[in-house]
C-alpha cells in the first residue's frame, strides 16, 4: 500500500448473505482505534477512519431545508372515474331514496350472493389451517393447475405453468402491462374502455391511444382506425371482451379480424376476460386464445364477477405462447414482477380448486338470466324515451345509453345531465366521459328488478322534463 493515500474513510458493509463489500479503500492508517468496539456502529456497518478520529461518508451535498416530493409515478396516476365523480355536485332529491346504477360491485344491493359451494370451499381452506401463509409468489401449484384444467381446450391448451395468481384481475392487467412495455411505448386502449388501462399505463410512462367502439354496430371495434394508431412503438393490443363498459360480446369472425390485424403487426394482445362466459342465451364467447394460431396472448380473468366475489381478489393471467414467440423473457418477467408484492390470498388459493370444480351450473345459469332479464326491462324502458339511446348488451354486467343532448339544452354535456338527474331523481348512472366518450351514461344492470323499474320510471319523469324538440321539428310542425 502506498504510503501516500488521500485523507478519507471508506465504509465496509455486510450485506444479507453475509458478504463484505467496500465502497472505497482510501486511508492513510488504520491504528487500533480505527477498528474497535468504538469504531462499530449500525448492524454490520463499520466506519473505519484515519487519525483515530471517526466519522462517516461525506455526503456530496446537503439540503438546507424540508423538501419531500410525491414520486413522478404518483403525480401521472390519475383515476378518471373519480376524477369525474369527485368533481360532480351529487345532492340527491331528500323525498327520493338514492338508487346507484353506478357502481360495478354485484354485491352491493344483497340480491346477488355467491353460491354455498363458494361460501364452503372457503370454510374448508380456512378450516384445513393449510393456507395461513405466504404462498409463492406466481401462486400454488396445486392451485394454479386448478385453472390451467378449468380453461384449458384442445385450440388452447394450458399447463399449471401458464398460470400466474394474482390479487385480482386489476393486478393481472397490471403486471401483464408492466411485462410488456417500456415507457415511452404505446397501447392501444378500446374507446369507450374500462379507465384502469390508462391509470396504469400513464403512470409507468406509457402513451395510451384510443382505438374506437362502434355503437350503431353493436360496439364492434373499428378496425381501420385500430390499424391505423400502430406504429414501431406499438408494444400491446387491449381486448376487453365481454366488454366493460358496453356489455357487448364480439362474434367469433370479429375476434378472429381483430387477431389478423395484431398478427400483421406482430402485436401480442392482452385480453381482459373478466366477463368471460358471462353472456345471454343464443350468444358465444370463445376466447381470443382459442382462435389464434401465432399471436401470443395474455389472458387476465378472476373470480369476482362470475363468481360474485371481488372482495376475495382472486384474479390470474394465462399465458399462450404455443409458437414460443414470448420465450423465457416475458415468463421470467412475469415471474419477477409477481416477487414485487406477493398477490393473491392464500385463503382463496386454497379454496380456489374446490370453488372452480364444485360451483353448480344452476348458479352460472341463475346470475345470468336475471341480468339478462334487467337489461331487457332497463332496454326496454328507456327505448321508448325520447332523446335516449340505449343499446341492448350481451352479456356482463352493463348497458350503455346515449344522450341526444340537442334536445337536451338545459345541459351543456353528458356529466351535467347524469349530475342533475341524481339531484332530480335520486338516480345516478356514471358519465361516459370517464369512459372518454362522452354524450353516453353507463348503467349497472345488478340492482333488484323492483329498483331497475323504479330507477327508470325516474329517468323517463327527467327526460320527460328536460326534452325540447329540436328547431328542425318545430318548423315542421309551425308548418
Amino acid at each position: 500500500m502506498s504510503s501516500r493515500m488521500d485523507n478519507k474513510s471508506y465504509l465496509v458493509q455486510m450485506n444479507g448473505n453475509g458478504v463484505h463489500s467496500k465502497s472505497t479503500v482510501n486511508a492513510k492508517n488504520l491504528n487500533g482505534t480505527g477498528v474497535n468496539g468504538k469504531g462499530v456502529h449500525g448492524n454490520g456497518i463499520h466506519h473505519v477512519s484515519v487519525n483515530g478520529s471517526l466519522y462517516p461518508a461525506k455526503a456530496k451535498s446537503r439540503r438546507q431545508r424540508w423538501e419531500v416530493k410525491p414520486s413522478e409515478m404518483a403525480n401521472n396516476t390519475l383515476n378518471p372515474i373519480r376524477a369525474i365523480v369527485d368533481g360532480m355536485k351529487l345532492t340527491p332529491n331528500p323525498d327520493k331514496p338514492m338508487i346507484a346504477l353506478s357502481i360495478g360491485d354485484p354485491t352491493v344491493f344483497g340480491n346477488l350472493p355467491t353460491d354455498d359451494a363458494v361460501l364452503q370451499a372457503m370454510k374448508d381452506a380456512i378450516d384445513s389451517q393449510k393456507y395461513n401463509g405466504y404462498a409463492p409468489s406466481v401462486g400454488y401449484l396445486k392451485s394454479r393447475q386448478a385453472v390451467a384444467n378449468f380453461y384449458s381446450c384442445p385450440e388452447a391448451p394450458l399447463e399449471a405453468e401458464d398460470v400466474i395468481l394474482t390479487s385480482g384481475c386489476s393486478q393481472a392487467i397490471d403486471l401483464a402491462i408492466s411485462v410488456l412495455c417500456n415507457p415511452g411505448d404505446n397501447i392501444l386502449v378500446p374507446c369507450p374502455g374500462f379507465s384502469l388501462y390508462k391509470t396504469l399505463a400513464v403512470s409507468m410512462g406509457i402513451e395510451v391511444r384510443l382505438y374506437n367502439l362502434l355503437p350503431e354496430k353493436s360496439w364492434e371495434v373499428d378496425l381501420q382506425h385500430l390499424e391505423s394508431l400502430i406504429d414501431e412503438r406499438t408494444s400491446c393490443l387491449i381486448v376487453t371482451n365481454p366488454s366493460n363498459p358496453c356489455g357487448s360480446v364480439f362474434t367469433k369472425e370479429h375476434l378472429q379480424k381483430i387477431i389478423k390485424v395484431a398478427s400483421k403487426h406482430c402485436l401480442p394482445i392482452l385480453a381482459d376476460e373478466i366477463y368471460s362466459n358471462m353472456v345471454f342465451p343464443g350468444c358465444s364467447c370463445p376466447s381470443l386464445a382459442s382462435l389464434s394460431s401465432d399471436v401470443p396472448i395474455l389472458s387476465c380473468g378472476g373470480l369476482a364477477k362470475r363468481w360474485l366475489v371481488p372482495g376475495w381478489r382472486m384474479g390470474w393471467i394465462l399465458i399462450h405462447d404455443r409458437n414460443d414467440i414470448f420465450g423465457s423473457g416475458i415468463r421470467s418477467g412475469l415471474v419477477k414482477l409477481t416477487q414485487r408484492i406477493l398477490g393473491a390470498c392464500s385463503i382463496v388459493q386454497g379454496a380456489l380448486e374446490s370453488i372452480l370444480n364444485n360451483t353448480p351450473q344452476s348458479f352460472y345459469n341463475n346470475t345470468i338470466s336475471f341480468l339478462k332479464s334487467n337489461s331487457e326491462i332497463c332496454f326496454n324502458e328507456l327505448s321508448t324515451i325520447p332523446g335516449l339511446n340505449p343499446i341492448m348488451p350481451s352479456g356482463a354486467m352493463y348497458l350503455m345509453v346515449g344522450i341526444d343532448m340537442d334536445h337536451f339544452p338545459d345541459f351543456k354535456n353528458d356529466v351535467d345531465f347524469t349530475e342533475r338527474l341524481v339531484t332530480e331523481q335520486s338516480v345516478f348512472c356514471l358519465p361516459a366521459t370517464a369512459f372518454e366518450y362522452p354524450n353516453f351514461f353507463r348503467i349497472v344492470v345488478t340492482v333488484p328488478e323492483e329498483m331497475m323499474v323504479e330507477a327508470c320510471g325516474r329517468i323517463r319523469e327527467f327526460c320527460q322534463r328536460h326534452y325540447r324538440p329540436s328547431s328542425c321539428d318545430s318548423n315542421d310542425l309551425d308548418q
